[in-house]
């Protein structure tokens, strides 16, 4: 049997557990935390990133024993949370929640400073694809009905935190790929904008996995393809764009917690360890499983953080190559 990190969480004895729980205490500064701490996000209330955030935060403030609270600052393409959170002292009680969205706002040069030098990555929580949704008056049912509409025709779309975001990329990846007319319409989250598009004031959006589920049971928007490179469990009839002729493509989000440039390493250890621990628990990865979410496997905040750097190199290549000015 191939030992992996998560079959040999799953054999930890309680001695051993309790042996990482005072460990965890002893690396903590002591006095930490004192007061509560606040987790700053980019998007506005009820979007997918709101709902992982509301839920690291549970998870901190059940190991810490410390209110932990989430502060939405939409606005500007995350922008706003991102010049606000990089001002934080670095102390602790300040950390900010974003995907890609974060590296995406260096790369496209929209902030005025490095973000991998501005922050330090504390975790990573969850991954999960986006969702491309349809209004139900977009004559269209599949992204090869899509391709042929929209070569003639320009359709609008939303989704994920504005102009230069993730999904703005992707899609426009997308469009470069089939020639289709795709015309990005900003709202200030995943929420506005699909309520923008039960409104039929776009034609699309595409979202996070959680949002979606939500708003394909109101019967106002349809599913047209999982933007992850293979199907959500919990939509098993929801194809992939890779199945629908772009084999490949995907446009998928990680949610990481960052830190002020600066923080001290034991705290950002210490949180590390307890988030990773507490969204691997059987329980949260139920939850995040039945909103096409799950936990990734843990990583210290060193390997996190040649990740990310890889991620950003590979990012403004993509940005550049797309000429895409913002």
């Amino acid at each position: 049997m191939k030992i992996t990190s998560r079959n040999l969480r799953l054999c930890l004895t309680p001695v051993a557990i309790a042996c990482c729980s005072v460990s965890l205490a002893q690396d903590k500064p002591p006095g930490y935390p004192s007061r509560p701490i606040r987790i700053v996000i980019s998007v506005a209330p009820g979007a997918g990133s709101d709902m992982v955030a509301r839920l690291t935060a549970q998870i901190m403030s059940e190991k810490l024993g410390q209110n932990v609270v989430v502060e939405p600052r939409p606005g500007g393409g995350g922008v706003i949370a991102t010049t606000y959170a990089s001002k934080a002292e670095p102390d602790g009680y300040t950390l900010y929640q974003n995907g890609f969205g974060l590296l995406l706002l260096g790369a496209t040069k929209r902030v005025p400073f490095d973000v991998l030098k501005t922050f330090d990555p504390v975790v990573r929580t969850t991954s999960q694809p986006y969702i491309l949704l349809a209004n139900t008056g977009l004559p269209v049912k599949s992204v090869k009905e899509l391709v042929n509409y929209a070569k003639s025709r320009t359709v609008t779309y939303s989704g994920s935190s504005g102009i230069g975001s993730t999904v703005h990329i992707g899609m426009q990846r997308l469009a470069s790929l089939s020639n289709m007319k795709l015309k990005y319409v900003a709202y200030k989250g995943s929420a506005p904008s699909i309520l923008a598009l039960m409104g039929g004031e776009i034609n699309m959006a595409a979202t996070s996995a959680m949002s979606a589920i939500a708003a394909m049971k109101t019967g106002k928007v349809r599913g047209l393809a999982t933007l992850g490179l293979k199907r959500v469990p919990v939509l098993p009839d929801l194809p992939s764009v890779a199945e629908q002729g772009f084999p490949g493509f995907s446009i998928t989000n990680s949610y990481n917690l960052w830190a002020p440039a600066g923080t001290s390493p034991a705290i950002i250890t210490a949180l590390n360890a307890l988030v990773s621990k507490g969204m691997n628990a059987p329980a949260i990865e139920q939850r995040l499983a039945a909103s096409g979410s799950e936990a990734v496997d843990p990583m210290s905040p060193k390997q996190l953080k040649t990740e990310l750097a890889r991620d950003y190199a590979e990012l403004e290549k993509s940005v550049k190559e797309l000429g895409l000015k913002f």
